[in-house]
């Protein structure tokens, strides 16, 4: 590549080049090169650093801008600069992979140049790659539940953790939820950390009935999900200070807690935050110290398994938890035997399949064109958005159920409109290759 097409940078004392320094990130609503981007980091580094330093990261790479389809790489590009180590992990799978580690400005900046746009660290520390060090409470609101119930459901989550003796430092999402991290010493492996956050997920469920929700299946949802699956081995989430693919290319702002009561996520983007960080210096600055115990969380998460409260469901690809029921959705769970109460089956239709998320909303607004009279009696919560992940890229699903539809009144299910699952061919391959006799 000729010089003309980059810009090294002197990051850290180290030379970063950064190739294609003017091609778009945000064109839709801002226009924003990489090197904006680049630009943005460098300027908030010391709190970027601080949720990714000296911790493994999955590269989300936006390879064609914030915009576009990212995909995921967790192995560390070779050849990669003498700046930037790695760290072998091992997945639920069996796999390992070498996965990149930064450590300072520089590497910073080298990541974003490969297009990582969000910043997705492993709740580890390289010295010890089984036992986190972070247990993370990711507050998801569902369709129409509106900023003021996902902060109440958060300052209900604060409290909790006071009562078992954690502080949480809580960050917008950068889209429509908050994430509340909680630095704990690193005496229990994942397993028991994701035990500790379902626990504190059904609390939160108990105290906050009509806004929040520890119920995995999206059908079975309502107001703000507390994703106690964000803790499972290999899940990671964005940190603090990421830039999210969003128009107005806002960013996951940590925030001190009574800033959370009159906070809009809309205010912190990647024009405001510099000057945020530069006046004010980072709210999560302290985070280290103050390692927590999960003892508490953890008599917790007993209390519930003596009072009948089994596993909850894993995400997808995950072996089986001990414990765990069906690992199936409700509305395709086989008819229960006629002893057993029965469980209704919700009328889901699948609308729409498409890897760019505004061709699947499309199909779901010529849906609705076809059907006016159905789309009428649809709740919000009623049109399900997933974004489904593969193995290195993510898709959209549209989704609706038609509980509130009488049942004559009921469309069938037709072909999806886009049909586009990258994941297809491959899931047809596999199917078809020939079982083992065991």
């Amino acid at each position: 590549m000729s010089d003309e097409e980059a810009e090294v940078l002197t990051v850290a004392g180290r030379e970063v080049r950064v190739t294609h320094p003017g091609k778009p990130y945000f064109w839709k609503q801002l226009k924003l090169s990489k090197l904006d981007i680049v630009r943005y980091y460098l300027s908030v580094a010391e709190g970027a650093l601080a949720g990714i330093r000296d911790r493994p990261i999955v590269l989300k790479r936006f390879v064609n801008g914030a915009e576009a389809a990212p995909f995921f790489q967790k192995r560390a590009p070779n050849p990669h600069p003498e700046f930037v180590r790695t760290v072998t992990l091992s997945f639920p799978s069996g796999r390992t992979a070498e996965e990149v580690v930064v450590d300072d400005a520089a590497g910073l900046a080298w990541v974003v140049n490969l297009g990582c746009v969000e910043l997705h660290p492993h709740p580890v520390r390289s010295a010890d790659l089984e036992h986190p060090n972070e247990l993370r409470v990711d507050l998801d609101p569902g369709p129409g539940v509106g900023w003021e119930d996902v902060r109440v459901v958060a300052l209900e989550v604060k409290a909790l953790l006071e009562e078992h003796g954690l502080r949480g430092f809580a960050k917008t999402s950068g889209s429509r939820g908050i994430h509340v991290n909680v630095r704990i010493l690193p005496h229990w492996g994942f397993s028991e950390v994701r035990r500790a956050a379902l626990a504190l997920s059904r609390e939160i469920e108990r105290r906050l009935p009509k806004l929040a929700t520890s119920k995995w299946w999206k059908e079975e949802r309502h107001g703000v999900f507390l994703d106690y699956n964000q803790n499972a081995k290999d899940r990671t989430t964005c940190s603090a200070y990421s830039v999210r693919p969003l128009p107005d290319a806002r960013v996951s702002a940590p925030l001190e807690w009574h800033e959370v009561p009159a906070c809009d996520p809309a205010d912190f983007t990647v024009f405001t935050l510099p000057k945020r960080f530069a006046e004010k210096g980072d709210p999560h600055a302290g985070m280290d110290q103050h390692p927590g115990s999960l003892e508490g969380l953890l008599e917790l998460a007993a209390r519930d398994e003596a009072a009948g409260l089994g596993d909850a469901p894993w995400p997808p690809h995950f072996q089986k938890g001990a414990g765990e029921g069906k690992r199936v959705a409700p509305s395709r769970a086989k008819k229960p035997a006629a002893a057993k109460p029965k469980r209704e089956k919700m009328p889901l239709l699948v609308i729409a399949n498409s890897p760019d998320k505004e061709a699947a909303l499309a199909g779901l607004s010529r849906w609705k064109g076809k059907y006016p009279t159905v789309a009428e009696k649809l709740a919000v919560d009623d049109v399900l958005i997933d974004t489904m992940r593969g193995r290195s890229s993510t898709w959209t699903r549209v989704r609706v159920n038609l509980r509130h539809v009488p049942e004559p009144e009921r469309p069938s299910q037709e072909a999806p409109d886009p049909d586009d699952d990258p994941t297809r061919e491959w899931r047809e391959a596999v199917a078809k290759k020939p079982r083992k006799k065991p």
